[in-house]
């Protein structure tokens, strides 16, 4: 048997409140970021994940005091993204109770920026989430997007996953820029095919809607399973993801 399966739920932040959308659009209030991640940690989640989805420098301090606020009540890993620039960004994160830091954008721009925080902190410490969604423009047919997926890169998702695990990133954090928000399963093609080109550990994200759509994505490929809303509103428990996923014959923690 090999490690456990973990389940992360992630909180998309806006000025200090708990945001959910489709496809990155028609935001609507889910709650406070802070009371929200206690309950994760009562519920049995396994890491948190937090994004300042809008991360304009107005909202950074609110963010990192939100990160502090939620480390001193919470006790597993807190993965933070959303205008991770630098190494120094990452260093102040961690200074502020962050265990991860996840870096999409900046890393797009200057892919060098991977190595200078991996020679800094250890690769365990950054994750590199991808936005990636079906294009016709990238010979894998999946393409790396930024702001929610609504810029084209003209990347191939596939050959960024490749290099991004050459330079050294711990995890990578696939989100099906498709499938978010619609409640209509994991992207199981997306997964495989990344899964195909790299060993890092890899989170799926975007489109669960019921307990039953977690085992497919760690069949794929999945070492870990994220979800958002489904959690937020209360429609699919932690505990009922991690009993389906049992019964589907994986270890959960």
């Amino acid at each position: 048997m090999g490690v456990a399966v973990r389940i992360i739920p992630c909180l998309d932040v806006d000025a200090g409140r708990v945001v959910k959308g489709v496809n990155f659009e028609n935001l609507r209030d889910a709650g406070d970021p802070v009371e929200l991640a206690k309950r994760y940690n009562l519920d049995g989640a396994d890491e948190l994940t937090f994004l300042d989805v809008t991360a304009s420098s107005a909202d950074r301090a609110t963010t990192f005091e939100m990160v502090g606020s939620t480390a001193e009540q919470v006790f597993i890993p807190l993965t933070v993204g959303g205008g991770v620039r630098t190494v120094e960004d990452v260093d102040r994160l961690l200074r502020t109770g962050a265990d991860k830091a996840s870096i999409n954008t900046a890393a797009i721009n200057r892919p060098e920026v991977i190595n200078e925080i991996v020679d800094r902190f250890g690769s365990q410490v950054l994750v590199l989430s991808v936005d990636a969604k079906r294009s016709d423009a990238t010979p894998s047919g999946f393409e790396v997007t930024t702001h929610g997926g609504r810029k084209s890169t003209g990347i191939d998702a596939l050959e960024w996953a490749r290099e991004a695990e050459e330079r050294g990133v711990g995890e990578i954090l696939l989100n099906s820029i498709d499938a978010d928000g619609t409640k209509a399963g994991f992207d199981i093609e997306m997964i495989k095919a990344v899964r195909a080109v790299t060993k890092v550990p890899l989170i799926a994200s975007g489109g669960a809607g019921a307990a039953e759509h977690f085992p497919p994505a760690i069949e794929a490929g999945a070492d870990a399973v994220l979800a958002a809303s489904i959690f937020h509103f209360g429609e699919v428990t932690i505990g009922e993801v991690k009993q389906a996923i049992r019964e589907a014959g994986y270890e959960v923690r």
